[in-house]
């Protein structure tokens, strides 16, 4: 089901212990500790393998997440914001990604810009409650999704380079 590629990058991104969300005070603060160490492996292997696409940061509680993705075609760079809030029924459920300056923009996406991963990314994630996090779901949410969709709406015209 996975791919070769996709097995390597998840097998750089530590495995998540604690079953806990936003409404479990001291166990939530544990959660986010091993969420930002996962986070923090997740990135420094992405840049080891030169595939740095995202950063991230959260809200003092940990709730509410924002930054930026990029994606590089034909040497141009596409970035865009990225933001997502932490479900209280989290880890059971997981985050739901939006990009907001696509919204509306392809049809695998729902209103806010919040990108459709019901049909591959949420069963994997029900599978491995509460061993995924948020670097699981910018691994096997967000990266493919833009992977399918960022070409595709550039080779259309409705994503264009903006000159920085």
């Amino acid at each position: 089901m996975v791919d070769e590629a996709t097995r390597k990058s998840l097998s750089g991104i530590p495995l998540l212990k604690t079953k806990a969300g936003p409404r479990d005070k001291e166990l939530w603060v544990q959660r986010l500790k091993e969420e930002f160490q996962a986070l923090i492996k997740y990135v420094e292997t992405n840049k080891q393998q030169d595939n740095d696409w995202f950063r991230l940061e959260s809200n003092k509680e940990g709730t509410r997440w924002f930054g930026k993705c990029w994606y590089i075609q034909d040497l141009l760079k596409y970035e865009f914001d990225v933001e997502f809030d932490i479900p209280v029924t989290y880890p059971t459920t997981a985050p739901e990604i939006a990009l907001p300056e696509l919204d509306g923009k392809t049809a695998k996406m729902y209103r806010g810009g919040k990108i459709c991963l019901t049909d591959h990314f949420k069963p994997l994630w029900a599978r491995n409650v509460p061993k995924f996090g948020i670097a699981h779901a910018m691994a096997l949410g967000l990266g493919p999704w833009m992977a399918v969709e960022i070409p595709d709406l550039i080779q259309k015209g409705v994503v264009v380079y903006k000159e920085k």
